[in-house]
């Protein structure tokens, strides 16, 4: 089937078309200046969120949207490209609840973090603001942010044992946060009431809030300097040149069919492996991503929605074809296999909340296909996992005695290889483009100490381009007491080399009780973890795939690996022999 999907607004499409195309100068100028109203909505929410998973660590995005259609017009460049593909089923999903309720209205604002709907997971708090000019709506702005706690079962929300969403956090349909410029206070209320830190959902929201009203702002000044004809062809035009480079770099792979799977280690509940399957068809100038022979739905939070997986396919493309304009004509040109009942299009209320791990292994599977039929374009697989840890409690001093705090943070691990040179080292997930939390922003907050925050040696997979390297993280705990749990993948399957390139090391993720070091039963997967004062946890996360046959690897390129302390002497001897 091919994915696509249209809304239906109270007003027709409103924005005027200028008459003559526009020249080159002009079109790149409005590209820059739409990137950079979206930017600044960026920038705006990062210096005022309280949460340090957005100020420091950038779990969040915003974007331009179409007003008939929800797709993407503009992202920003420092948010999350994942957020970007799935806002605009969002959008499309307020749009549709509006039009029950009176319709889009100027100075309204929609709130809601419905992953089946809008995407990834109820941590993701998606705001809507329709933008009129003239009382005609020209766009939509709308901004995604992962809130810290948003009540379910477990602090930070990544419930490994969930088997239903409600075990997972607050489920908030499409609701008005603002009506005619004014917050509703209710509905205020009701998110205040579920979550165990108010106040850092209180400043979360605003800065969402601010962040969209500098956007109308800015959006108003590009449109009075340029007119709303021109900023409208402008936006249009884009889109065409986006799916028109699509269509040429697709028609640089020899046509024919490719086809990988690969495996997340279980899915928190059951410890059996799911599979992500990928058929992709190249015929001339459109690819089809055919994703049919994937396990079906699950008991626990690896599922993710439709909308997800198609934003997870967005962001793999763009990284396989990274000059294309980044809206929505980079999927005009693919078709989409992914029918209802998977692992990748589980419906209510199948849990989700670990979406990252299993968006990860997708856009692994889009890169070893693309490997098939282009070595050249793709890039071997990276670290694979976030691993989402929380570690909460409270307060046991004088000063703040009882008081609440939850430390939630996602940690970084080896990119792959690729054509050029070898992958990053202690990098993000290719899901965004977020910051891993600096250890002194954590340690200021929380009461925890990292003992060890270094490179992982050996972890990144060998090739003619070594894999990046993952990172060992050691945490100990200052309070007398806490509990943490973990979510991670590729514990058992470890990342995986293309081209010839050798797989990184596994996952590893160890807790002390007593003295002894365990891990968890299901590997990468930990539920209700005890922890005492001084006891830690570690994490050992995967390097990168390594891309090219490790043969043909230059004596002086290993001889430099030894030296930099990122391959043992042991390991780069064996890898000689």
């Amino acid at each position: 089937m091919r994915e696509s999907a249209h809304i239906q607004n109270s007003t027709p499409n409103p924005r005027p078309v200028a008459q003559a195309a526009l020249d080159p100068v002009t079109l790149a100028v409005l590209k820059g200046r739409l990137e950079q109203v979206a930017d600044e909505m960026d920038a705006t929410l990062y210096r005022s969120a309280f949460n340090p998973i957005i100020a420091e660590a950038h779990d969040a995005c915003h974007g331009l949207y179409d007003a008939i259609s929800g797709d993407t017009l503009v992202q920003g460049k420092s948010g999350l490209p994942v957020f970007v593909g799935a806002m605009a089923f969002a959008v499309r999903a307020a749009a549709r609840v509006a039009t029950t309720r009176g319709g889009m209205q100027d100075g309204d604002i929609w709130l809601f973090n419905d992953p089946y709907e809008g995407g990834t997971h109820a941590n993701d708090f998606k705001l809507v603001r329709p933008f009129f000019r003239q009382g005609q709506l020209f766009c939509y702005l709308a901004s995604a942010a992962h809130w810290h706690d948003v009540g379910g079962a477990v602090p930070g929300n990544y419930n490994p044992a969930a088997t239903e969403c409600w075990q997972e956090a607050v489920q908030i349909p499409p609701v008005r946060i603002l009506r005619a410029g004014l917050l509703d206070e209710d509905v205020l209320a009701i998110l205040r009431a579920n979550t165990r830190l108010p106040d850092s959902l209180w400043g979360d929201l605003n800065g969402q809030l601010a962040a969209l009203e500098l956007g109308a702002r800015r959006l108003d000044g590009l449109l009075d300097e340029y007119g709303d004809a021109v900023v409208g062809q402008a936006m249009s035009e884009l889109r065409l040149r986006a799916v028109r480079l699509m269509r040429s770099h697709i028609g640089q792979l020899p046509d024919g069919r490719y086809s990988f799977e690969d495996m997340l280690d279980n899915d928190g509940v059951v410890d059996r492996p799911l599979s992500i399957a990928l058929d992709m068809t190249v015929a001339g100038d459109r690819l089809t991503l055919d994703f049919s022979r994937s396990s079906p739905q699950c008991a626990g939070p690896v599922n993710i929605s439709k909308a997800t997986a198609v934003a997870a396919c967005y962001v793999a493309l763009k990284h396989v074809f990274p000059d294309v304009p980044a809206n929505a004509g980079v999927l005009d040109a693919v078709d989409f296999v992914i029918p209802d009942g998977l692992v990748i299009s589980a419906a209510r209320p199948r849990p989700v909340g670990g979406y990252t791990e299993t968006i990860l292994r997708m856009i692994d599977v889009i890169f070893s296909a693309t490997a098939l039929a282009d070595p050249k374009r793709a890039v071997a697989h990276a670290y694979g996992t976030i691993n989402a840890l929380s570690i909460a409690g409270h307060r046991s001093d004088a000063k703040r005695q009882g008081q609440r705090w939850v430390m939630f943070s996602f940690f970084g691990g080896g990119h792959g290889g690729h054509s050029d040179d070898d992958g990053l080292s202690h990098s993000n997930a290719p899901i965004s483009t977020a910051t891993i939390p600096p250890l002194e922003i954590l340690e200021a907050a929380y009461p925890v100490r990292f003992t060890q925050w270094a490179l992982r040696p050996d972890s990144g997979g060998d090739g003619l381009h070594r894999g990046g390297l993952g990172a060992i993280y050691e945490i100990e705990l200052l309070e007398e007491s806490a509990e943490a749990f973990i979510f991670g993948e590729r514990g058992k399957a470890s990342p995986k080399g293309i081209a010839g390139g050798d797989q990184a090391l596994p996952n590893v993720f160890e807790y002390e009780n007593e003295g002894v070091w365990k891990t968890p039963p299901m590997v990468s997967k930990m539920l209700g973890i005890h922890l005492k004062k001084g006891e830690r946890v570690r994490l050992q996360t995967p390097g990168g795939g390594g891309w090219g046959p490790a043969s043909q690897r230059s004596a002086q390129a290993r001889a430099q690996d030894v030296q930099q302390g990122y391959v043992s002497a042991d390991k780069n001897q064996k890898a000689k022999a």
